[in-house]
């Protein structure tokens, strides 16, 4: 908490909801540039009794149109599975699902229909995700 509140990540904000320092709540706005953009998205941060050892479990609260992000908003990247390092802080998961927004990883998709509609009409994928992000972000 006190690296986040030291250099917080740009576009992006969390903290305890509550007392409860094991929950926390997030917002990350949508980049520029991408179907996300002036997207206000609020996740869930849950930390295991055993973090930093452990990953957290990241959750999209607001509905988006991914294929990273299960239809129960939980986040899918390698960083809060096989790929988990105690040396890995909030600020660098916050700004690595930020950068998953810019960059989805269509190969490792948990949505495989996104996945194909991105890598085969990347035009369609990016006015549906637009269009996600207006109903259910701003």
């Amino acid at each position: 908490m006190v690296e986040l509140n030291n250099d917080p990540p740009p576009h992006c904000s969390a903290g305890p909801k509550g007392d409860n320092l094991y929950h926390w709540i997030a917002t990350i706005i949508g980049t520029p540039g991408t179907p996300y953009q002036g997207g206000i998205f609020f996740l869930d941060i849950i930390f295991p009794t055993d973090y930093p050892f452990k990953p957290p479990q990241v959750v999209f609260r607001t509905r988006i149109y991914h294929c990273n992000v299960e239809p129960d908003g939980r986040v899918s990247m390698g960083i809060l599975k096989d790929g988990w390092s105690p040396a890995l802080t909030i600020t660098k998961v916050l700004l690595a699902v930020r950068s998953l927004l810019t960059n989805p990883d269509p190969y490792n998709a948990v949505v495989p229909g996104i996945a194909h509609l991105y890598l085969g009409d990347r035009a369609k994928h990016d006015d549906i995700a637009t269009e996600w992000t207006i109903r259910f972000a701003k």
